[in-house]
């Protein structure tokens, strides 16, 4: 909508945040969904409270996602009410997580309200000893390391403040060495022309679904942005499993007892990895035991995840909207030996890395957001149908925090999937723990807490692997065999 038309307390929406609003289908909510529990009960009057003075610092709170087939806009709700968005809810009897989870499931499955601002916040206010807080948050708004941090904004260091601590001088840190530092630091070089390399890149997206012989041509002695393009052209459609198929309206979530982040690192020094590739690996590996459980011959198949990737500059750290791109991960989920797994997993993300793809991604997300509804379609399905899942991996925190007074004991969240991807991946580390969490279509993955049941036998594995090589020299696969016949 071309600014002279917009009204007072309206503001044009950026191209990427429209692409997320358009994204929008029964099958698959563009929400990010969110769950934190308490050591104690949480009173609703102090969460408003908190919500009232730092959650609402935040004007885009306030607005509608308006849009329009001239373009999309922010615009202040005039009759914005915070009780429509803060709702305490309840549990059955003595509910435990399998009635929390089933909660967070229907949430997860339902629309929020286009007529109002497209967030909301669940108080559970008795489970376990504590509460739970569930939360939900439409894509356009953030990406999920800016909710993450809108999030964790909104707490203290002490369940007692006697003043206001800096979020950056709290707990967020740049983090350096990690997997958010490797592999997005060479991502952003090049994101200054990303939007623009990207709507050139979109119409040549037009141009190879005509005719696809000329991918072949760019792959090989395309310039560098267009055999990137060419390159995730030609990836061929993920392989067909019971995680690809018809989606329904309805989500699934589940996710695992937290495992020590020291170990992980250890795990990640003694395999001379990251900690990233630790976890995606076992990740990999509970997929493919689920996988054979229910029938699926995967010997020698690989799948792809799609990986957000962090392009947001540090001085954008509060800032709210969506700065990232996509890459595309193969999980070897084929491969019998857990350290072999590591290792392509390893290799895979070493290969991104050095890529621009997730530049390019950006752009093309931002082209997308623009173009005609049936276009939108065409080019999500295309690139939906090389994938089976989306594998998000975020930092937290790592001391204890607080919100109203009340310690977070447990936190989790999980982000859309879009197109035809029904399985999506989350882990989040936070007070020296690794959470991991499954949202899945209830068609693909009926049962994930099946799935992330695997997770931790799949971690001790490579654990125990480790534990009995030397440590002094590389442990190999062929290392990695022998000692799982010793252990069978």
């Amino acid at each position: 909508m071309p600014m002279r038309m917009l009204r007072a307390g309206s503001e044009p929406m950026a191209r990427v945040d429209t692409a997320w609003l358009r994204m929008e289908a029964p099958t698959n909510r563009m929400m990010i969904t969110g769950v934190m529990t308490f050591a104690s009960p949480l009173a609703l009057e102090d969460l408003k409270q908190v919500l009232t003075r730092r959650f609402l610092s935040y004007r885009r709170f306030q607005q509608r996602a308006i849009d329009t087939p001239a373009g999309a806009f922010w615009s202040d709700d005039e009759h914005f009410d915070l009780d429509w968005h803060l709702r305490a809810t309840a549990l059955p009897g003595h509910a435990g997580k399998a009635e929390l989870q089933h909660l967070v499931s229907q949430l997860a499955s339902s629309p929020l309200d286009h007529s109002r601002p497209l967030w909301q916040f669940h108080l559970v206010e008795r489970y376990g000893g504590g509460s739970a807080l569930i939360t939900r948050l439409h894509h356009c708004y953030a990406d999920g390391m800016a909710l993450v941090q809108v999030l964790l904004s909104l707490t203290d260091v002490e369940a007692k403040p006697t003043h206001r601590v800096e979020l950056e001088r709290a707990w967020l840190k740049r983090d350096r060495g990690s997997v958010t530092e490797r592999l997005l630091e060479p991502a952003r070089a090049g994101l200054q022309n990303a939007a623009h390399l990207g709507g050139k890149a979109f119409h040549k997206v037009r141009e190879l679904m005509d005719d696809p012989a000329q991918v072949e041509t760019l792959a090989r002695g395309g310039g560098e942005i267009l055999r990137e393009l060419a390159i995730a052209l030609s990836l061929s459609d993920d392989p067909i499993t019971r995680l690809k198929g018809r989606l329904g309206p309805t989500k699934r979530v589940a996710w695992a007892e937290p495992l020590s982040l020291e170990e992980a690192k250890t795990l990640s020094r003694a395999l001379e990895c990251t900690v990233n590739d630790v976890l995606l690996a076992a990740a990999a590996g509970a997929l493919r035991a689920w996988l054979i459980e229910n029938g699926d011959g995967v010997d020698g198949m690989t799948i792809r995840a799609t990986v957000p990737v962090n392009l947001r500059p540090l001085e954008h750290s509060r800032k709210l909207g969506n700065h990232f791109g996509l890459v595309f991960l193969d999980l070897p989920i084929g491969e019998s030996n857990p350290l072999r797994r590591v290792e392509r997993v390893a290799e895979c993300m070493r290969g991104l890395k050095r890529s621009r793809q997730a530049a390019l991604t950006f752009g093309l997300l931002a082209a997308v957001g623009m173009a005609p509804a049936p276009v939108q379609r065409a080019a999500l399905e295309l690139f939906s149908r090389k994938a089976s899942a989306v594998a998000t991996n975020v930092p937290g925190p790592q001391q204890p925090l607080y919100l109203a007074g009340s310690r977070i004991d447990d936190l989790m969240f999980w982000v859309p999937q879009t197109g035809s991807v029904g399985v999506g991946i989350s882990i989040l580390s936070y007070n020296g723990q690794v959470h991991f969490g499954l949202i899945a279509d209830a068609q693909r993955i009926p049962d994930p807490q099946a799935v992330i049941e695997r997770f931790a036998p799949e971690f001790e594995k490579l654990m125990l692997i480790a534990l009995m090589e030397d440590w002094d020299a590389p442990i190999t696969a062929a290392d990695a065999q022998a000692t799982l016949e010793k252990m069978a």
